[in-house]
């Protein structure tokens, strides 16, 4: 952490803030949570963050053990970013905040919402059905990003980066604009799709259902 401007205090909190309180730092953990990314494609999620500025975060997360980077394996082979084990504990905390912060009683939030985003969103808000449990997986195209989700007797159990490695119950093809007016209820599936703005192939009952979980 040298060169990096620090709180001076014993304290926990402090001590985050001095590891992950820069600006846009807690915005990469939070596009890195569900899975890694290549530089190209964190860029693409923050873009106006500049490629220095988030280089030089990217740095500080790696140096302090939040982030590290590696190769994927053939035939990719790119080199990306992740979250460390430590990192990842990081998730709930976001989500937590997330909630805290989508809740300001005096500022509202403003601006365009990312896949990844929308994402996290789905998560923090899906309630457990165990008195009517379902089991489906979903997949999720919102623009070049693809992401799955697996509900099991009733609970998400997994939303990663990607697409599902066996064919999904039902896939999802949105915006995440589209996608976060469905998880809000401020529009119903039926209207997306009939307006062209969503396209669901598959278990459309079981889509449905998923939605209908979102509180």
């Amino acid at each position: 952490m040298t060169g990096h401007r620090s709180y001076g205090e014993a304290c926990g909190i402090a001590h985050a803030l001095d590891l992950v309180g820069e600006r846009w730092a807690l915005l990469i953990v939070r596009d890195l949570l569900l899975g890694p990314k290549r530089f190209s494609d964190i860029q693409a999620g923050l873009p106006a963050a500049g490629p220095t500025i988030l280089a030089q975060r990217l740095r500080h997360l790696e140096s302090v053990g939040v982030v590290q980077r590696r190769t994927l394996p053939p035939p990719a082979g790119s080199r990306v970013y992740e979250l460390t084990t430590w990192g990842t504990e990081l998730g709930p905390l976001l989500l937590r905040l997330g909630s805290w912060g989508a809740s300001s009683p005096v500022v509202p939030m403003r601006g365009g919402i990312g896949a990844d985003s929308t994402m996290l969103r789905l998560q923090s808000t899906f309630t457990p059905d165990h008195r009517q449990p379902w089991t489906a997986r979903y997949e999720f195209h919102l623009g070049h990003d693809r992401f799955t989700a697996q509900v099991a007797d009733g609970a998400l159990v997994e939303i990663a980066r990607g697409t599902a490695p066996d064919r999904p119950d039902a896939v999802v093809e949105t915006t995440p604009t589209t996608l976060d007016e469905l998880i809000g209820h401020q529009k119903e599936l039926t209207e997306a799709v009939g307006a062209g703005e969503a396209t669901v192939t598959g278990d459309l009952a079981a889509t449905r259902r998923l939605l209908e979980a979102l509180g």
